[in-house]
């Protein structure tokens, strides 16, 4: 399978990071507010979607505020 070139890593990664922690995220959201219903599957990816499409933009737009952040709290080697 073919990579995809180092200079996507800055969206891929955010990508990535979005779809993984709004999966997480939106099925304990999901289950504390519904218990495990019968269309639990169904509410659940529905929940997953929208907040996806939220997650996704919000992380490409903090991502560099949270880089200074984290460069102000953590030494960098050298």
């Amino acid at each position: 399978m073919r990579k995809l070139p180092a200079r996507y890593a800055g969206l891929v990664m955010p990508f990535l990071l979005s779809i993984l922690m709004t999966f997480i995220v939106s099925f304990i959201s999901t289950l504390r507010s519904v218990g495990l219903a019968d269309h639990f599957l169904q509410i659940w990816m529905g929940s997953w979607a929208l907040s996806w499409v939220f997650a996704f933009p919000t992380l490409l737009m903090v991502l560099p505020l949270v880089r200074r952040m984290t460069n102000m709290l953590v030494e960098t080697p050298g």
